[in-house]
């Protein structure tokens, strides 16, 4: 079995977001940008399910700035065995979305023909949630959302999926798309000679236009502020005080 694995650069996880002055988006000059930690997951997983002797490939593809093959280098020394770069725009500010992601991803898979694609579940940039599904509704291919355990039973797949209500166990039919939550398992650090290695393992470069995807933006983005300050907490003397201001002041009960 083959595996797919988009992943995404975005803004590091550590650093604190800034938004433009003009509040137009988010700015990212001299900004460390790294792989989306979702994505980091979804690429253990792949290399694990090969270590296990469950896969024979796997392949990771990122969209976007000609930058991303650094993302894509870090994906091939944790494991990888190749790459696919689709550069979609030259400008960093350019986010590419969800459906046409989707449709670009899909004429990967048909192309690469795997017996699985696993993606994050959402990019920490955007928090769309939305290209797995995308991928999983042009593919017709069963999808598992929100995965915290996975496990490769033939032909099927059965999946731990994070609910609201707790976890929920499915069974779906391979292939299929995958979307991966954060609890499925720690993402390994590459090693130098890993890292050595990873700049002669091969990465294909293309384009939207090799595809036949139109990129164009179907989204409009008016303004990006920065979420409110959260307000002082308040200290109470005693419960009754307490329950009193949860009824009356937070509406909460």
């Amino acid at each position: 079995m083959k595996i797919l694995v988009p992943v995404k650069r975005v803004i590091d996880y550590n650093v604190k977001v800034r938004v433009k002055a003009d509040q137009s988006g988010v700015d990212l000059a001299n900004v460390k940008m790294s792989m989306n930690p979702f994505d980091e997951i979804s690429v253990e997983q792949a290399i694990r399910l090969k270590e296990a002797g469950q896969a024979e490939e796997v392949v990771v593809v990122s969209i976007g700035v000609t930058k991303s093959q650094e993302t894509l280098r870090n994906a091939l020394a944790m494991g990888a065995d190749r790459a696919i770069l689709v550069e979609a725009t030259d400008n960093v500010e350019n986010d590419i979305e969800p459906l046409a992601v989707a449709k670009i991803l899909k004429a990967i898979v048909d192309e690469e023909q795997p017996g699985l694609v696993l993606l994050g579940k959402q990019a920490i940039d955007n928090d769309m949630n939305a290209t797995g599904q995308m991928l999983s509704a042009l593919m017709g291919w069963p999808q598992a959302t929100f995965a915290s355990e996975i496990a490769i039973e033939g032909d099927k797949a059965k999946v731990t999926r994070e609910v609201d209500g707790g976890l929920q166990v499915i069974s779906v039919n391979m292939p299929c798309v995958m979307t991966v939550d954060l609890r499925l398992n720690e993402p390994r650090y590459a090693s130098l000679p890993n890292i050595m290695k990873a700049k002669k393992k091969p990465m294909e470069t293309k384009t939207p236009a090799d595809y036949g995807v139109d990129i164009t933006p179907r989204l409009t983005i008016e303004k990006v502020e920065e979420p409110p300050a959260r307000k002082a907490g308040v200290i109470v003397g005693s419960v009754d005080e307490l329950v009193e201001k949860l009824k009356t002041e937070a509406g909460v009960l």
